[in-house]
């Protein structure tokens, strides 16, 4: 029960934490954040003073307290917070859309505003239903995706996670039955390295599985989602962008909408500006998210081609059957739009200078004898061990070192703020290095 007495003690026993016991171990208490740093309080009253690896589950990707997305959303707030979006337009709604459409892979024309990346997801599952009926095909009601994949929390999204290894396997029961075809094959090259024809003998044998799935289900199908490039948190794993490239075409092969899942991946994250771009590849439909709004406000769009809206259009409903409270929220839309303008100044070099700082500071984590493996991608980071990680006891660790993590599953990984210096980025390598010698050895 709360003890009443810190903040760490009445959220004990009261308020449920993502993925954690109402009786598990004392969050730290955040009392300030700026830059790339939180001011924390332990349990015990301890001050920390840490970086900030995880940038907030990968949103904040210009750190805490930025001048100009503070402007915007005070700006807006002295205008208006919220409208109802239905029947009602609004400047921050239309120029956010203008740009995403803009900036995205390929010829996206139409953009739905949603609450949260898992709402995008089903979205978009949902749309990519109406479209298969919109084309005379109303039995198409399966999904086709692979295993590890990691789409939300939602139970459409539950229902293409990972159905052995994901976090929602405890609801077999509930979710609907989909597809699941094996993992990509880790990638053996950096993504930059992958192009068109240059054979991997992993890849082709996982792409003539791919395709046997899809042959023999077409009549079931109405689209394949996927991570570009890295699934997230199914395993910060990285394949070859090859294999997007099988998927779009399988895709375009038996008439099903290819859905990217762009929530952890898009604005810079894996070192191109969407993930689908190291593969050359428009997805159908796109799902984006996270760090839309820089981490300030829970914010998703899930954008899709003319032919898609076209589609939808002449369909008995005329409508994509979805209308979200807080749609397009003026604020969050406003404080995207501010961040995409900060995005568009640099974000290359900056994502590109962390990596090479991240696979520098990292790279002493080989010689462990608890590591199995450690790789990055863009502003990512992972080392993944032979064993579980002690998450309790790696966190205090890196936290002794100045920096904030969350290990899941066996990983420890980071996500920082595209800001982060290179003193920073170092400082965050060798915490992690550092927490998983004390711990793992």
């Amino acid at each position: 029960m709360p003890d009443g007495t810190t903040l760490a003690g009445r959220d004990r026993g009261l308020v449920w934490h993502p993925y954690g016991p109402l009786d598990g171990p004392m969050a730290y208490a955040v009392e300030s954040a700026s830059g790339v740093r939180l001011g924390l309080r332990s349990a015990q009253g301890e001050s920390l003073d840490a970086i900030d690896a995880m940038a907030s589950w990968w949103c904040a990707i210009h750190g805490y307290r930025h001048p100009a997305l503070d402007a915007a959303a005070h700006a807006q707030i002295d205008a208006f917070s919220h409208v109802m979006f239905g029947g009602l337009t609004h400047e921050p709604a239309v120029s956010l859309a203008e740009r995403l459409t803009a900036m995205a892979p390929g010829p996206m024309a139409h953009v739905f505003f949603a609450d949260s990346g898992s709402v995008s997801v089903e979205v978009a599952l949902k749309l990519a239903l109406q479209y298969q009926a919109a084309k005379g095909r109303p039995g198409r009601q399966r999904f086709l995706t692979v295993r590890g994949g990691y789409h939300g929390d939602t139970f459409a999204a539950m229902s293409v996670c990972d159905p052995v290894d994901g976090m929602h396997s405890a609801f077999p029961g509930v979710l609907a039955q989909h597809l699941f075809a094996p993992r990509p094959p880790s990638a053996s090259r950096h993504p930059s390295a992958s192009h068109a024809g240059l054979a991997d003998p992993a890849v082709e044998s996982w792409a003539a599985e791919f395709r046997a799935v899809a042959s023999a289900h077409t009549d079931e199908l109405a689209a394949i989602i996927v991570e570009p490039v890295l699934q997230g948190a199914g395993g910060m794993h990285v394949y070859d962008p090859e294999c997007l490239r099988v998927m779009r075409s399988v895709a375009d092969a038996h008439g099903l909408l290819l859905i990217a899942d762009e929530i952890a991946t898009g604005f810079g994250r894996t070192g191109q500006l969407f993930g689908c771009d190291w593969a050359g590849i428009a997805p159908d439909v796109m799902c984006v998210g996270k760090a839309l709004t820089g981490g300030y406000l829970s914010l998703a769009a899930v954008l899709a081609t003319a032919e898609v809206g076209e589609t939808i259009t002449r369909s008995e409903f005329r409508a994509l059957l979805h209308g979200p409270t807080f749609m397009a929220n003026p604020l969050a839309c406003a404080v995207a739009g501010a961040s995409l303008d900060l995005l568009a100044v640099g974000w290359q070099g900056d994502v590109s200078r962390v990596e090479g700082g991240l696979a520098r500071a990292l790279d002493p984590a080989r010689n462990l004898v608890s590591v199995k493996d450690v790789r990055t991608l863009g502003a990512v980071g992972v080392v993944q061990l032979d064993r579980p990680v002690d998450v309790g006891a790696v966190t205090r660790a890196a936290l002794e070192r100045g920096v904030w993590v969350r290990p899941f599953r066996d990983l420890v990984y980071t996500m920082p703020p595209y800001v982060s210096s290179d003193s920073d980025v170092a400082t965050i390598g060798a915490a992690i290095v550092g927490a998983v010698a004390e711990v793992h050895g």
